[in-house]
């Protein structure tokens, strides 16, 4: 009886790759301190801060945490899915990662999946994170919205995802870094994320309502507050449609 030790070369399977590569990516999202900053820091900032918003703009009626809390998961959202994975895509464009991976046995269609299941994790971290603060802070949300609060997150990520890998495929990793933080602080600021869009001028809001910030924070708002948000889910859909296609279409390995 003979022992065969001949080599077996082979791509591991696909399953094993995807995990291989999430896990990759998860670990540099953590390590990376200004990630960390965006993600985490800043959110959890502006909520334990947002609740003495009303003491310099007039968010409305309500409770202020009620009102400010689902807006910093949306802000959350933004943050990991849009700005966070924007950089890092197009600092790896840049450095050639892309470019080796690409020439590796993992597909790229398992290379981009790795970065949204490494967008997932964090998220799921952000999420537990940010409503156990709120929770603690105060905040009473409708038993109904944790429902709604799923496919809104997988949406807004979807759709912020879409945009974020656009602008990282087809602009230079310096553009894209300036890019990616400039429309973070104008999302923050004006986006729709942390005031209510009933305190928009009529025309402003209607703008907004189609805007995936201002969709995915005033429907977490509608939602948490009892009421439905088919109307930010269709908006988030079809931002998440229309990036897509751009991205597989223009998106650019080096």
């Amino acid at each position: 009886m003979s022992l065969d030790v001949s080599p077996k070369p082979g791509a591991a399977p696909l399953s094993a790759m995807l995990r291989a590569q999430t896990l990759m990516e998860f670990k540099l999202m953590l390590r990376n301190g200004e990630q960390v900053l965006l993600t985490l820091v800043i959110p959890l900032i502006l909520l334990v801060m947002g609740t003495r918003a009303d003491q310099v703009v007039d968010l409305g009626p309500g409770r202020t945490i009620d009102i400010i809390a689902p807006g910093v998961i949306a802000l959350a959202v933004l943050s990991t899915s849009f700005t966070s994975l924007a950089i890092s895509t197009g600092f790896d464009r840049r450095y050639g990662v892309l470019k080796r991976l690409g020439a590796s046995p993992l597909p790229r269609s398992v290379l981009l999946l790795g970065k949204v299941g490494a967008v997932i994790a964090v998220e799921v971290i952000q999420l537990v994170v940010l409503t156990t603060v709120a929770l603690l802070l105060g905040w009473q949300p409708e038993a109904s919205g944790w429902l709604w609060m799923i496919p809104l997150v997988i949406t807004g990520t979807a759709a912020f995802g879409a945009l974020g890998l656009l602008i990282a495929g087809t602009l230079r990793a310096e553009a894209t870094l300036a890019v990616a933080n400039l429309v973070y602080v104008l999302l923050l600021v004006g986006g729709g994320l942390l005031v209510p869009l009933s305190r928009y001028p009529e025309a402003g809001r209607q703008a907004m309502e189609l805007v995936p910030s201002g969709a995915l924070g005033q429907g977490l708002r509608d939602v948490f507050d009892g009421g439905s948000a088919v109307g930010a889910l269709v908006v988030l859909t079809i931002w998440a449609l229309v990036a897509g296609v751009a991205t597989v279409r223009t998106f650019k390995w080096e």
